[in-house]
């Protein structure tokens, strides 16, 4: 997905609609003791027991391919930079994309 490096944004610290400097998040590996981590919650009890098990619940019918039920792009975490205070803010919502590109 093609995006423009130079935004007009409302600023937040400007209280004003201002020129931003868009750039990407570098992505960090995730924490083995976050909430997300599968064998930590097997111990907390997550995904044990009857009824619905929601995200520790049955995988599709493929047993042996690792990326059955598995979504095959990141969310893209993009940071506006204002040019007049260079106050930095995060997008409010992300979306799905496996490039970005910067024009």
């Amino acid at each position: 997905m093609k995006i423009p490096k130079k935004v007009n944004r409302f600023c937040r610290k400007c209280k004003k609609h201002t020129e931003h400097s868009v750039s990407q998040a570098k992505k960090k590996e995730r924490g083995s003791l976050k909430k997300g981590s599968i064998s930590r919650s097997r111990k907390r009890g997550l995904g044990r027991g009857y009824g619905n098990l929601g995200k520790w619940g049955s995988k599709p019918a493929l047993s042996k391919w690792k990326m059955a039920g598995v979504k095959s792009s990141k969310k893209v975490d993009l940071r506006f930079k204002c040019k007049e205070c260079g106050k930095s803010s995060v997008q409010n919502k992300g979306f799905r994309a496996k490039k970005v590109e910067f024009i």
